[in-house]
């Protein structure tokens, strides 16, 4: 045998060998051990309801803090001064808004840095993915679907930049986020919309427990962090808390976990504006609380000979930017009269077109991302800091020739504040003013009545007094002057405090008014079916003479 030849051959092929499994080995290199990735999810309170102040949270971000994207945003789209665009699955560093470009300082913002304090040597992420006022069921991979199908417009768009599946955005991320690193846990903050009783608290366990197995993790090794609903009234104008009933609910969950915390929302200030979310200072502090509870239950082990973690800085990288939207209705289709028509879905197309807005910037950074100041009161959305000279357009239909009540819900401190409709430029109806009740006592304030031709018409209402605030528009087709017959003739006679009834959701939208002979009876209505509901929980309110009674009903059809 000729060695020579054999040496010969030998050599590129041992190269060959040791270059393939050299190659092997970087394919299958081992996560940073000290990369200690978190999913945080939930509603609005998660996903950032504290003011961004940017020379404090955007300019002193922690190099070894870091946010998993999980959505495309253009830099202009983005809540304070970042200038920052980010792209879905890369990491950046995590400057607030982590979660969509229009929110504002999340718990898990300050979570984060206080983990990062807690941990020398560790570098934390962030997985976020929350949408506001959504039920535990927008997480749940086999319920998403049906209630997304029946949600509110403004959620199902929020939920789009998650593809409308937030269950599957938090596994994607999930796998690419361990390819580098461990997941540690998980921070949860949901429940102001659907309560936290046994069903609730077993779809929130189904939720964590759908991702854990799909991202094959071990429930035993990976803690589960929830926070309370706000119970201290300081700094909610004596609004109170809309949910701190619910807290017991949410402690309860404990026993569904191997490993769980909570975060205690005991003292932490709200925003001053609602009873639902905590202001900066609440926000900061929960941050910090769901790191005290974390750091009982995770293994805070680093290993000294792990790397730095060193991901590509994509800080340059930039999202091609959107192109300008075509002037039309927002909704696939124009808003429908008789019908309801909420204030913040006025048409695309932009400045000048769709709105006209007087300030720079959307003061609330609710839902759209232009300058119409949208903001979350309670559970729904409003646009406000309407000053005189501003406008909204809407592609309408009117579904047949007739009389119309119109009649909108607003608030505001004066009764000076209101606006005015015209349709396709004629005036319509009478100008509506606020009962000045104050910016959180919204009231439904007639506008008198218009005659409108069936077909589709652009609605424009234009604000004609300073400071109002607009929930929705309502136009109600005018019954028939003939004589009552029957039941209707019998609701006729019934007492004002017997008769009127309204029925809102769970994000606190007007969906119904319906007569009945007293709250029971509206009760048994409502559960039976009111005229154009769909399946859940309901609001039922009276307003008349003995004072105001409400009850909580679920439909189920």
């Amino acid at each position: 045998m000729d060695l020579k030849k054999v040496s010969e051959f030998l050599t590129p092929a041992l190269w060959l060998v040791g270059g393939l499994m050299m190659l092997a080995s970087l394919a299958s290199a081992a996560p940073n051990p000290n990369f200690h990735i978190y999913i945080a999810y939930g509603q609005s309170n998660m996903a950032g309801n504290g003011e961004i102040v940017p020379s404090v949270d955007q300019a002193t971000n922690p190099k070894n803090f870091l946010m998993l994207a999980s959505h495309n945003a253009n830099a202009s789209q983005r809540s304070g001064k970042t200038t920052q665009s980010i792209k879905t699955g890369e990491w950046y560093p995590a400057i607030p808004p982590m979660f969509h470009p229009f929110e504002n300082l999340s718990p898990a913002d300050y979570f984060g840095r206080a983990m990062v304090d807690s941990l020398p040597g560790v570098t934390v992420g962030i997985i976020p993915v929350a949408i506001g006022a959504v039920s535990i069921k927008a997480f749940d991979k086999d319920q998403y679907k049906a209630y997304f199908s029946s949600a509110a417009s403004y959620i199902q768009n929020w939920a789009k930049d998650y593809d409308s599946n937030p269950y599957q955005r938090i596994v994607d991320l999930g796998k690419k986020a361990k390819e580098v690193g461990v997941i540690k846990g998980f921070i949860f903050h949901q429940g102001e919309t659907d309560g936290s009783g046994t069903e609730w608290q077993n779809n929130v366990y189904k939720t964590y427990k759908d991702i854990v197995n799909a991202l094959e993790l071990d429930e035993n090794e990976v803690p589960f962090v929830a926070g309370e609903m706000m119970n201290d009234p300081t700094g909610n104008s004596g609004q109170g808390s809309c949910c701190s009933s619910k807290n017991g609910g949410i402690a309860q969950l404990k026993s569904k976990f191997k490993k769980f915390g909570l975060a205690s929302s005991q003292g932490l200030k709200g925003n001053g504006k609602d009873p639902y979310h905590f202001g900066r200072e609440g926000v900061i502090e929960l941050g910090k609380r769901y790191c005290s509870e974390m750091l009982k239950l995770i293994d805070k082990t680093i290993d000294p000979d792990a790397p730095a973690v060193n991901l590509v800085d994509p800080s340059q990288s930039t999202v091609p930017d959107e192109p300008p939207e075509e002037y039309g209705p927002y909704g696939e289709a124009p808003a429908k009269i008789p019908g309801t028509i909420e204030v913040e879905e006025y048409n695309k197309g932009g400045a000048d077109k769709g709105y006209y807005d007087l300030s720079k910037g959307n003061e609330g950074g609710k839902f759209r991302k232009n300058d119409v100041d949208i903001y979350q009161p309670n559970m729904g959305l409003v646009v406000g800091h309407c000053q005189t000279g501003e406008w909204l357009k809407y592609t309408v239909k009117v579904e047949a020739d007739g009389e119309y009540e119109i009649s909108a819900l607003v608030a505001s401190d004066n009764t000076t504040g209101g606006f005015e409709l015209y349709m396709d430029d004629t005036r319509i109806g009478e100008k509506i003013v606020s009962e000045g009740k104050g910016f959180t006592s919204f009231t439904t304030v007639s506008g008198g009545k218009a005659s409108l031709k069936a077909g589709e018409h652009e609605l424009k209402l234009e604000i004609v007094g300073d400071w109002i605030d607009i929930d929705n528009i309502e136009f109600k087709a005018v019954q028939s002057d003939e004589p009552p017959s029957g039941i209707d003739a019998i609701r006729l006679n019934m007492t004002e405090a017997e008769s009127n009834f309204n029925l809102f959701d769970m994000q606190g939208k007007h969906v119904a008014s319906f007569n009945a002979s007293g709250m029971d009876a509206a009760v048994r209505m409502v559960k039976e079916g009111v005229k154009g509901i769909r399946q859940g929980v309901y609001l039922v309110r009276s307003a008349g003479k003995m004072g105001i009674k409400q009850k909580v009903v679920t439909y189920e059809k």
